[in-house]
């Protein structure tokens, strides 16, 4: 499963891109805007420091809008993917942008049903929201894996992107669902890689190294 990092913050992209497991880059218009300085070159910056893809958002809600903020985005970096949102005039635009060969990511997706109608326009990505999903007494992680079973069966190219990810057990379970990618904040993506038993061996491991070299330091006088 790849991993994505969901921030438009460059230091904490950059730090975490030197790792070599993180895998792309999504953004939203609220994100970016969190951002000091103009959101284009922040994004072009973004692009620059990680090698996979980087979802940008397009704010128009009609299909010429959207389209026309697409081929803009396009040209801030060749590894822009659009990000379209689950609408009428969102699944008719990912529909032209599969046609021009541009990648998209669908977004605000809730249920199966969105999925299906979006892979069936052609978009790159679909981004289910489990999170927000959870907010409401919805299992998320089930729908994930409706989409799955739904793709598989049918021999969609479309990558499930499980997004709204809150704790690290999001992580886990979407990958075991068949997630193709994870998108997650930073501190998730930080909590990953911790466990209280590694910081207790560590430790341990280092309180006897210390004294076994004191020992040694002892029987050399």
């Amino acid at each position: 499963m790849k991993i994505f990092l969901d921030t438009a913050n460059l230091d904490q992209i950059r730090t975490s891109a030197r790792l070599g497991v993180v895998d792309g880059v999504t953004t939203n218009p609220s994100l970016l805007a969190r951002e000091a300085g103009d959101w284009q070159k922040t994004l072009a910056e973004i692009c620059a420091a990680v090698d996979g893809p980087v979802s940008a958002e397009v704010i128009a809600e009609d299909f010429d809008g959207m389209i026309r903020e697409a081929h803009h985005l396009t040209t801030i970096a060749p590894n822009v993917v659009v990000k379209v949102p689950m609408t009428r005039e969102g699944v008719r635009a990912i529909h032209a942008l599969a046609e021009e060969r541009i990648k998209t990511n669908a977004t605000l997706v809730f249920s199966p049903a969105q999925a299906l109608l979006v892979a069936k326009a052609g978009a790159t990505f679909v981004s289910p929201f489990v999170g927000r999903m959870d907010d409401i007494s919805q299992e998320g992680l089930d729908v994930v894996r409706q989409i799955v079973e739904i793709y598989e069966v049918h021999d969609f190219e479309t990558e499930v992107l499980a997004a709204s990810i809150r704790h690290p057990m999001h992580v886990v379970e979407a990958a075991l669902a068949g997630a193709h990618v994870a998108t997650m904040p930073v501190a998730v993506f930080d909590a990953l890689f911790r466990h209280p038993l590694t910081d207790r061996g560590i430790q341990l491991f280092l309180d006897d190294w210390r004294k076994a070299q004191e020992r040694l330091k002892a029987d050399r006088r």
